[in-house]
């Protein structure tokens, strides 16, 4: 008897965990379903106020050329970025102290202030190197053949705005900047982009250089 009111209570017990996952399921799938929350821009503003205003500006428009321009660039890039930062996975320029500012923040913060950024209207740049910007939009458009580099247009458009969620928005982006993370590919101090670890290991310095020159110009 003992044995047989142990199974039932046992099998009750069962039953019971079973209904409530049954219960509990939709809700959970519901919960699924929602996927991330919506980015806050309220919060993705405080925190470019507080932290990234000193580097990028408030706004994160056209501050110093060290660091890049975040005014229209795709959400979904600049949150990768900040989490290959805080991983460490990102290396190569000022990915030390960059570390130590995403290492500070969420998932949801990261995914707030990317927003943030990525609702701004960029503005325009210029090339400044008039003896280099033709060979520069040759290679932006065409490639370098002989060396099996591809179109730069390829991958981030003819205009330079990129493909959200693959690929950066360069169009208006600071020369400097470009060149700096072109060679740092090149060199492998930053190789969290294989393909570009690829194709910048195959061109010179003033094919680099032609190129990011170029991109500032492009709108």
């Amino acid at each position: 008897m003992k044995v047989t009111l142990a199974l039932i209570r046992s099998t009750s017990a069962a039953a019971a965990v079973g209904l409530a996952a049954v219960f509990a399921a939709p809700a959970f799938a519901e919960e699924a379903a929602k996927g991330p929350a919506k980015p806050d821009l309220a919060k993705g503003q405080a925190i470019s106020t507080q932290v990234c205003a000193a580097c990028h500006t408030a706004d994160g428009s056209r501050g110093s050329p060290a660091n890049p321009i975040l005014q229209g660039q795709h959400p979904d890039y600049i949150t990768k970025q900040l989490a290959d930062f805080k991983s460490g996975k990102r290396q190569g320029g000022q990915a030390a102290v960059m570390k130590g500012f995403a290492s500070a923040l969420s998932e949801d913060d990261m995914r707030n202030v990317a927003a943030f950024y990525g609702g701004k209207q960029a503005k325009p740049g210029f090339a400044t190197n008039k003896e280099l910007v033709t060979l520069g939009e040759k290679i932006y458009r065409g490639g370098i053949p002989d060396k099996q580099v591809p179109a730069c247009a390829g991958c981030h458009s003819p205009n330079g705005a990129g493909i959200p969620a693959q690929y950066p928005r360069l169009g208006g982006q600071h020369a400097a900047y470009i060149e700096a993370q072109m060679t740092n590919f090149r060199a492998g101090a930053r190789a969290n982009g294989p393909m570009m670890l690829t194709i910048a290991a195959k061109m010179s310095d003033r094919e680099i250089k032609a190129v990011s020159d170029y991109v500032a110009g492009l709108r």
